[in-house]
């Protein structure tokens, strides 16, 4: 599970995927069981082991009531990973979406200047839609093009607060290729300014202005796909 928190990478791993990791790749190593999380403690890239049901309660609480300005990322291993995020997300109202990487016929990528920041189009599912048929329905939406869609690249949630509630919008995000971009226009009314097809070259730049979220999804399309 990945989730971005105030623009900082969460993970949740399983013990299995925990051999993996090397405590070199963080700069603190918290024991759950044998020390509480304390706020000084959370900077850089946080591994946290031994992840029980308080241990989420306290991380939460910090997580929403302290600014945190050095912390990058948490990776927490837990030995029951489902019962872990089930209690993440019991803490939100959940929101599902889906979105796109549309691919041109010149392996460019499709992207769109929204608030001020580069973005990949995206939006919630109608009531009764797939994740399939939203990421769809949404490139059209939010682009004015047709796509095809390929296969999903992966899925993240994000939190923010809505009218005084806690969200976590989980997304689903499908590569896709272009059918037709013959009448491409930018959706205004959903704040919109433009939108442009870049190479990679092009996407590292604009990443500088952009979500964490939105890295992530490009890093995990170009690098851990056959693209």
């Amino acid at each position: 599970m990945i989730i971005f928190i105030n623009e900082r990478l969460i993970k949740v791993v399983g013990k299995k995927k925990a051999q993996a990791l090397t405590t070199t790749e963080f700069d603190h190593l918290i024991d759950a069981q044998l020390e509480v999380i304390k706020v000084n403690n959370l900077k850089g890239h946080v591994l946290i082991i031994n992840v029980l049901s308080p241990t989420i309660s306290r991380l939460f609480t910090i997580l929403k009531n302290e600014n945190l300005p050095h912390l990058q990322s948490i990776t927490l291993v837990s030995e029951n990973k489902e019962a872990t995020e089930d209690q993440i997300k019991s803490q939100y109202k959940v929101v599902k979406a889906a979105g796109g990487v549309v691919r041109n016929e010149h392996g460019k990528v499709l992207m769109m200047y929204r608030l001020k920041k580069w973005d990949l189009p995206k939006g919630k599912l109608d009531k009764g839609e797939s994740f399939k048929v939203a990421a769809v329905r949404e490139v059209e939406e939010e682009c004015n093009v047709k796509a095809k869609l390929e296969e999903k690249i992966c899925t993240t949630y994000h939190t923010y607060t809505h009218k005084n509630e806690a969200i976590l919008k989980q997304t689903k995000w499908y590569s896709m290729e272009l059918l037709d971009d013959s009448n491409m226009k930018p959706q205004f009314e959903e704040d919109i300014e433009k939108l442009e097809w870049m190479d990679r070259k092009q996407i590292h730049t604009a990443l500088i202005n952009s979500y964490y979220s939105i890295r992530y999804v490009l890093k995990k399309y170009f690098y851990e796909s056959d693209v």
